[in-house]
């Protein structure tokens, strides 16, 4: 049983984040909880570092095998979901592989080679194995952007990197990037455009979208490749090259400024670079740095710590679809309840603070008049647009969902007639596991088995 904090009217004090937890979190039996406690004795170290291989599970696959290259799955065929009750059958492959490629480079060419039969990262280009090469690759969507936007890759300002902290610099480099080219190149046009989609705290579902007025922030949003704009505000703000050495100075120093993100995410390398160079284009030196994932993570993530210098600019995620949207990515956006952690995997990654958004952050969850909440929501991006502690660089499906139907047919796509739809995962997440239940060996392969 789940019980939520009351508050003095006996409503949970915040239903959103009870949605939240029932839906994301996993159901563990409460016996081997304990058993794993008792053999770690307390330590959260011996915690960390169990592997849990007696772990208690509820699921139509187990542990098969593991190494440095692969993790395979088999099929439980006692699995009570065949009862008639449930499924009434078991899943159809027998066995579940997960490759493990050195970068997305490797896991493309498998894919391409049949070797790989579901997706779901990120394959540049993706069109071209069914437009130049005829192969049987499909995605989720027959056109772009291929798949779902759910996400909004973000750049974060370091506000405590000297100029960082005045809004007409962050702006203006915010609307000097070449968003177009981003998407083009970085997204190879597997993501919506900010002319189609125009900027806010929202992805660009439907129902998002309904849930601010844009009419009422149109005059704050841009779409980027803005210089004279981007020149301009930084003019008027008294933000110039003062000694003709190119770069613009803010309390006598040249603004300069490092970009980051992991090494290997080919995609957001793609974006950083473009970052950078429309700084060069408004006066601004950014320069690119591209540490491992493995020293990354543990510097953006440590909120009680100064960010160190070369993470003035750095991308980091935020929250897809899900039951607490956008309420739970503008929280992990902005509120200023992540400022100061020790471990901070929840967001606002650049130290954002701000009252009045705390404010509302804080009435959303317990509001539930349309009218209002649409009013709340559209002051938020007000204010995002306006102090510009981070800025999108793309809309992102939440998961890319790409299939090789070499060897099986029937994966999920949008339109395909299940009911309730499969969604466009690796069918190993959630509910997209009943995408396992409709697959068929295609005709050529099922003859030679």
């Amino acid at each position: 049983m789940v019980k939520a904090k009351l508050d003095e009217d006996g409503k949970a004090v915040n239903p959103l984040l009870v949605a939240a937890y029932v839906s994301t979190n996993y159901v563990i039996q409460k016996a081997w909880t304990e058993t794993l406690e008792e053999r770690v004795k307390g330590d959260v170290t011996e915690l960390l570092a169990d592997t849990a291989e007696d772990v208690v599970y509820s699921g139509p696959y187990h542990k098969f095998f593991t190494d440095d290259s692969k993790v395979v799955l088999v099929r439980d065929d006692n699995y009570w979901g065949q009862d008639a009750s449930m499924w009434g059958k078991l899943p159809v492959p027998k066995y579940l592989a997960h490759t493990i490629f050195k970068d997305n480079a490797a896991g493309s060419v498998a894919l391409a080679k049949g070797e790989v039969d579901v997706s779901q990262q990120f394959n540049s280009n993706i069109q071209v194995l069914w437009e130049n090469y005829a192969l049987p690759v499909s995605t989720y969507l027959p056109e772009p952007p291929y798949g779902i936007g759910a996400s909004l890759p973000t750049a974060y300002y370091n506000l405590e990197s000297p100029g960082l902290d005045q809004v007409a610099v962050r702006k203006a480099i915010a609307m000097a990037v070449d968003y177009p080219t981003i998407i083009a190149n970085a997204m190879t046009n597997q993501s919506a455009t900010f002319d189609q989609v125009p900027r806010s705290l929202m992805n660009p579902t439907d129902g998002e979208q309904a849930m601010y007025d844009q009419d009422a922030v149109a005059d704050l949003q841009w779409v980027g490749n803005d210089i004279e704009g981007a020149k301009a505000l930084l003019d008027e703000a008294g933000i110039v090259d003062t000694d003709g050495d190119g770069w613009r100075e803010y309390e006598g120093e040249n603004l300069h400024y490092v970009a980051t993100c992991p090494n290997g995410w080919s995609d957001w390398q793609a974006a950083i670079e473009v970052v950078a160079a429309a700084g060069k284009e408004i006066g601004i030196d950014i320069t690119t740095n591209y540490p491992e994932w493995s020293v990354y993570q543990t510097i953006v993530t440590k909120s009680d710590t100064p960010l160190p210098e070369g993470y003035d600019i750095f991308m980091m995620w935020t929250d897809g679809a899900g039951p607490t949207q956008p309420w739970g990515r503008i929280r992990h956006l902005l509120s200023s309840e992540f400022v100061g952690l020790p471990s901070n995997w929840n967001g606002n990654w650049g130290q954002y603070s701000n009252p009045d958004v705390d404010a509302l952050i804080q009435a959303i969850p317990g509001e539930t008049d349309p009218a209002k909440l649409k009013e709340m929501y559209t002051e938020l991006v007000k204010i995002y647009l306006t102090d510009v502690p981070s800025f999108t660089l793309m809309y992102r499906p939440q998961s890319f969902h790409a299939v090789n139907e070499t060897v099986w047919t029937g994966f999920p796509y949008d339109g395909d007639g299940t009911n309730p739809p499969v969604p466009p995962l690796d069918l190993m997440d959630g509910w997209s596991i009943a995408g396992l239940y409709n697959l068929e060996l295609v005709e050529t392969q099922a003859s030679t088995e």
